[in-house]
């Protein structure tokens, strides 16, 4: 049986890569020689895994998305690594993607990441530029490309030099800059109060992407599900870069999104207080928990869709944004 199993890798000829804790390659398949490979491969798959994981799981994913001459890596930043900061995690995997393309110059890329590892490609390809021209695709499966409130909760000033800051860093404008010049997807999850139980629906969102929200799916699950694959391939069979919504709902939420307020789930609709109700029915709304933390919604017809506080040091701020709008909401 173990025998038949690898015949069966073998003939499948996927170069598969993944690195341990050190960094070191390792070669699960029996390799075809470099000519044969130089024939056969028609594009590179990055799948990076995210925070609190390893690269097993996204590996699942990546094997389910190659075909029979991908070359596909999935750096393994390790478990404990990704509690503590993100820059060196940024390098790794810059290094590894430098090696990569360096190795293989001809061929295009591709790239699916998984919560954190999308905000470690944002940041890659925001370095190299000069890169965009060979991606194929960018795929960013519940990353919190509007920073975690999660992060945002754990250290909300910023102090700390642990992967909480930096999950909270808000890479709308690196995202949506890159999305402007590349096929970008971003897939989440919704199991419920616009949220996949770890980062909310609307922290995912960003112009210039394609949006697929699956429903009744968690962030931890997100990373290897069927219904993420299949999103994928649909994605890969057309790839476009997305014209932004330019209703008046949509801009609303453009206009709430520059203030860099922090994305939540809609969990608290129900108990805010309607301040506008514009003409296409679009309504803001705003609540103030007791602890004097100011939330504001926005919804079209009855569905919320958005939602998000602002910090203490931002409250006047969004108290001014929200006098304006309610004013003069185009």
């Amino acid at each position: 049986m173990l025998i038949s199993l690898i015949k069966r890798t073998v003939r499948r000829a996927v170069l598969f890569y993944c690195y341990n804790l050190s960094g070191d390659r390792y070669n699960p398949q029996k390799m075809p020689s470099n000519s044969q490979l130089q024939e056969k491969q028609d594009f590179i798959l990055f799948a990076q895994h995210g925070w609190a994981d390893t690269c097993h799981d996204i590996a699942q994913l990546a094997r389910a998305l190659a075909m029979e001459n991908t070359i596909v890596y999935t750096p393994d930043l390790g478990l404990v690594n990704t509690w503590l900061e993100i820059e060196p995690l940024i390098n790794k995997v810059e290094n590894i993607a430098t090696e990569a393309i360096s190795k293989h110059p001809d061929l295009p890329l591709r790239i699916v990441s998984h919560s954190m590892g999308g905000l470690i490609w944002l940041e890659v390809l925001n370095r190299h530029p000069e890169w965009l021209p060979r991606v194929h695709s960018l795929v960013l499966v519940a990353s919190p490309v509007g920073g975690s409130d999660l992060g945002r909760l754990f250290d909300p000033f910023r102090w700390f030099p642990l992967m909480a800051r930096d999950l909270g860093k808000n890479r709308r404008s690196i995202a949506e800059a890159i999305a402007s010049k590349i096929p970008t997807l971003t897939v989440v999850g919704d199991i419920g109060n616009n949220t996949d139980g770890t980062v909310p629906v609307g922290c995912s969102q960003f112009a210039n992407a394609t949006f697929v929200c699956l429903d009744g799916i968690r962030h931890a699950t997100l990373k290897n599900h069927p219904q993420v694959a299949a999103a994928v391939r649909q994605f890969w069979e057309n790839p476009i870069v997305a014209q932004s919504p330019t209703d008046p709902a949509s801009q609303l939420v453009a206009k709430l999104r520059s203030l860099d307020l922090t994305e939540t789930d809609n969990q608290n609709f129900e108990k805010a207080k309607l301040i506008h109700n514009g003409s296409d029915d679009t309504k803001l709304w705003v609540w103030t928990n007791a602890l004097q933390v100011m939330h504001v919604f926005v919804s079209a017809g009855d569905r919320c869709i958005y939602s998000a506080y602002a910090s203490w040091q931002n409250k006047d701020k969004l108290a001014m944004a929200i006098k304006e709008l309610s004013q003069n909401p185009k």
